[in-house]
């Protein structure tokens, strides 16, 4: 665990019992620019070899406006539902089995030589993070938000900008996007350690499941922040906005079913994991690697003036680093362009109960770069401005 999070968490929020309501707080957009996306990427054909190898393959699934942002707990309170039931197979097909975890505190590193999925926060840290701080990108259909400005939290007070950074943040995708009716979708993501500059915000991949219009969004996946998780590995990661409003990573409503992963988790570094979202019996769960971990209740998003969520419009999978500056230092993926056969890789995107799978990929700059193998499989990242 590094020594350092404790000073740069100095100002935290202390963890409140499961439970405790508080007015969620989020990064307002005071000035944001919605950029159309340049058009798809032009790759050369890639050779069999280049394809992920079966072990990464997913297994076939069974068949079986803007308005208020939603009040929720602490995000830190994660509450837990024993008696919820999800789907008795995950979106892959697999039957759950219980998430071989390392000891708490273990870094990405660690866990990775060890052969294990994940690893609890360090218990004996003083300071706790601060996940209603972290900024978060939003992609559309072919648009995405490029840049905007910190406003004011509920608190009455400004998120902190890193050591060294401002205000402003900009984002930068590589992106893999899809018009389709799911019932939910997952896809393979390789867990990647780049570098976070110390002036920048957050680098992250996801899956987002969003509705036709946008306004509805649930997310999965991993990122390095240490505002948010309080150091410099990567962590599994959940977030969701109702009628576009930014809620926080890993609560805000978010209820824990797993009795071992929880969001917040350290994901071992290099790993290829599955991610996965599905729509059952009024909610939207979340599944990592061999579990489900828990899910977004469709109450969050009927309680606040919408008739209904129980099916995406939108399938969004994609890179995101999170800047101070139009010229970034932060690597997204693993740090190496979308061309290199080492570059991270968001791979077998499958739907359930969807159109066939047919993405659209692309690249909101130069910085970072994207290499389709497939309609479903993509290389990306890069080491950003430096």
């Amino acid at each position: 665990m590094l020594q350092s999070r404790r000073g740069l968490l100095a100002a935290g929020l202390a963890v409140v019992v499961a439970g405790a309501l508080a007015t969620v707080s989020t990064l307002n957009a005071s000035a944001e620019s919605i950029t159309d996306v340049p058009g798809p990427v032009v790759t050369t054909e890639p050779d069999a070899s280049a394809e992920p190898d079966a072990s990464a393959e997913p297994d076939a699934p069974d068949p079986d406006t803007t308005g208020a942002a939603p009040e929720a707990a602490d995000p830190s309170a994660v509450p837990v539902a024993p008696g919820a039931t999800p789907p008795d197979r995950l979106p892959w097909g697999g039957r759950p089995t219980r998430i071989r975890i390392g000891a708490p505190g273990a870094s990405s590193n660690a866990l990775r030589a060890s052969g294990l999925g994940a690893a609890p926060a360090d218990p004996g840290t003083v300071v706790q993070p601060r996940p209603r701080y972290g900024p978060k990108g939003r992609v559309g259909n072919r648009t995405f938000v490029r840049s905007e400005t910190a406003g004011a939290t509920a608190e009455g007070a400004a998120p902190p900008a890193p050591p060294g950074g401002s205000p402003a943040v900009n984002y930068f995708y590589n992106a893999g996007s899809q018009a389709a009716e799911t019932d939910g979708y997952y896809a393979t993501a390789i867990v990647g350690k780049p570098t976070l500059a110390t002036s920048d915000y957050h680098t992250l991949a996801e899956l987002a499941l969003q509705s036709a219009d946008g306004q509805q969004i649930v997310e999965v996946g991993w990122n390095v922040d240490r505002v948010v998780n309080g150091d410099d590995d990567p962590h599994l990661f959940v977030y969701h906005w109702v009628n576009r409003q930014p809620s926080c990573y890993n609560g805000c409503g978010f209820v824990q079913y797993s009795s071992t992963v929880t969001p917040g988790a350290t994901l071992a570094n290099g790993a290829a994991k599955r991610f996965g979202i599905q729509y059952y019996s009024g909610a939207w769960w979340i599944a990592y690697d061999s579990e489900w971990i828990g899910y977004f209740p469709e109450t969050l998003w009927t309680g606040h003036g919408v008739s209904s969520f129980s099916q995406s419009g939108l399938i969004q999978t994609f890179g995101e680093v999170a800047a101070a500056s139009a010229t970034p230092c932060t690597g997204m993926g693993k740090g190496l362009l979308g061309l290199n056969l080492n570059a991270a890789m968001l791979s077998s995107v499958s739907f359930l109960n969807g159109p066939p799978v047919a993405l659209n990929i692309w690249s909101s700059s130069n910085y970072y770069t994207v290499n389709a193998l497939s309609g479903r499989t993509f290389r990306y990242g890069g080491p950003g401005a430096c």
